[in-house]
């Protein structure tokens, strides 16, 4: 079969969508009805998410082993098999301890997709020249989101118990691995796996992107992990509950195509910047603004990021990276874990405290201020790194 850069592309997003969209993101909509059979508290919903993310963050990690170093497309598929076993498992028990267990697995199986269907399909997309193509890849996560929201929605309007819902899950998330088996064939990959050139010394402007990505992760996830609570919270928004994260999904599938267009005109790095103000605002206006406009504001400009701001994040990474990206793709994935496992366990202690969301999303929309500036300070040494290399070229000559 000969090399086809669209059914590649289609081939990531159908993994993105499995492995990131229902595999990470379908706990949310699942969320409020376990609370409500299981009677959990607001801390325990908060370790639950947590230990998803802490399982992102060692996936991440392992994914960056030199003991991984065969075909991309297997570990891709391996993950992508896990994911969908974690969450046929979920509905298996109502054990606590076993869903912490499960998530973590899900978390670890969703970091590896990621790592290496990102390192796949981004480095045979830009060796073929049809890098454009990444947005394709990436809006798979928001696909996924719409996709299990909508049959979340459908199934807990027919009465689905909490355990059903897993078994959902865990059905679409065979299906994407059926199906990106059949997009992804090992005949159309000669990049399939890893070049042999080591990655080199990290940079500044990478250091400094690193951290800003992991604010990035600790900024989004409070008010992503949480917003069906928040909005069950307010009485007179109730009626909206099964349409947040539906909204969220379908701002967050086209949003990679708008963020690109802006990186063409802008950099990668400077979009980035941008796309971290517009989700502080999001993320305040999910706790300042208490009204339907508010939590539309808060949903498109959340949704409308979140993968934009990762897609970017990825990109900035492999541009700053010489030799193989994968082990600086699978840091900067780290530090976005270790910003999501420490989210949702403040933002539920601070809850079970306070009895609001309002001070854990607030200083959640500071971090993403923050993270925008360490991205301006990085671009700004990509600038001047830049420049004197030109210059000493000129001079040279």
């Amino acid at each position: 079969m000969a090399y086809n850069p669209w059914r590649l592309a289609f081939g990531g997003m159908v993994a993105l969508a499995a492995a990131m969209g229902v595999g990470r993101f379908v706990y949310t909509p699942i969320l409020p009805v376990m609370v409500e059979e299981l009677g959990l508290t607001t801390s325990q919903a908060g370790l639950i998410a947590s230990a998803n993310f802490l399982g992102y963050l060692a996936g991440a990690l392992l994914a960056a082993s030199p003991a991984f170093s065969g075909s991309r497309r297997t570990y891709m598929l391996a993950g992508l098999a896990a994911s969908a076993l974690g969450l046929l498992a979920m509905g298996l028990t109502d054990n606590f301890t076993l869903h912490l267990i499960f998530r973590f697995i899900g978390g670890l199986a969703s970091a590896f997709v990621l790592v290496f269907a990102s390192a796949l399909v981004l480095d045979q997309l830009a060796a073929s020249g049809d890098s454009r193509l990444s947005a394709l890849h990436f809006a798979g996560v928001g696909t996924g989101v719409v996709i299990s929201a909508v049959a979340v929605a459908i199934l807990v309007a027919l009465g689905t118990g909490w355990k059903s819902l897993w078994f959902a899950s865990a059905l679409m998330g065979v299906a994407g691995l059926a199906l990106a088996a059949l997009l992804i064939t090992p005949r159309e990959l000669p990049g399939n796996g890893f070049s042999g050139a080591p990655a080199a010394r990290v940079s500044f402007a990478l250091k400094a992107m690193i951290l800003s990505y992991g604010l990035f992760g600790f900024g989004y996830v409070i008010t992503a992990t949480f917003i069906v609570a928040i909005v069950r919270a307010h009485p007179e928004l109730s009626n909206l509950e099964p349409y947040v994260w539906v909204l969220f999904g379908l701002s967050a599938a086209p949003s990679v195509a708008l963020w690109l267009w802006l990186a063409a005109r802008l950099g990668a790095i400077p979009a980035f910047a941008v796309a971290c103000l517009v989700e502080a605002v999001g993320v305040a206006s999910s706790i300042l603004w208490a009204s339907t406009a508010g939590l539309v504001v808060a949903m498109v400009f959340l949704g409308g990021t979140v993968m934009g701001i990762t897609a970017l994040g990825l990109i900035a990474t492999r541009q700053l990276s010489t030799g193989d990206p994968r082990p600086n793709i699978a840091l900067i994935t780290a530090a976005f874990g270790v910003g999501q496992v420490v989210g949702p366990v403040f933002g539920g202690y601070l809850y079970d405290q306070l009895g609001s969301f309002a001070v854990p999303s607030l200083v959640a929309a500071v971090a993403l201020v923050v993270a925008s500036g360490l991205a301006g300070l990085a671009a700004a040494s990509q600038s001047r790194k830049a420049a004197e290399a030109a210059a000493s070229v000129k001079t040279s000559a």
